[in-house]
């Protein structure tokens, strides 16, 4: 799976000018599904999402989780994560799962961010999504379950 986790003081996905899901200060997730990956992936992707410490503590460096700042989630779905564009100029997805794989795996990181008790919201998975966001920092982390095994 690769995740770009980004610290928002808002965030909010539309899909044809409908509001689906808005957070306050938290976390805007994406998360791309790439073809093999598993329950272990969705699962270490939620506990890095759910203890990154990319908040600031009282003496003003980064020592807070999510959590620990009663903070809210907004996972995103995103095959475009996946794209290969080291030859030529258009992208190759074929490293993204199957749709249907990659939406169970998505909704999985999304039952164990919850589970943790964090407050998440959601996207459309397929859905022609716009995305709006205000980043806080900025700071923008880039994780690859791969990167562990």
């Amino acid at each position: 799976m690769r995740i770009v986790v980004q610290r928002v003081a808002r965030a909010q996905v539309s899909v044809g000018g409908e509001l689906v899901s808005k957070i306050g200060p938290g976390l805007l997730v994406l998360v791309g599904v790439q073809a093999g990956d598993g329950e272990q992936d969705a699962r270490l992707a939620a506990q890095k999402i759910a203890n990154l410490r990319i908040f600031e503590d009282e003496n003003g460096k980064m020592n807070r989780s999510v959590q620990d700042v009663s903070g809210e989630v907004l996972v995103v779905s995103q095959f475009t994560l996946l794209g290969d564009a080291r030859r030529g100029n258009r992208p190759s997805f074929i490293e993204a799962a199957r749709p249907e794989e990659a939406d169970a795996l998505y909704e999985e990181v999304v039952r164990h961010l919850r589970e943790a008790g964090l407050p998440c919201g959601t996207g459309v998975f397929r859905a022609d999504m716009q995305v709006e966001l205000v980043n806080d920092g900025p700071v923008t982390i880039l994780y690859d379950t791969r990167r562990l095994f």
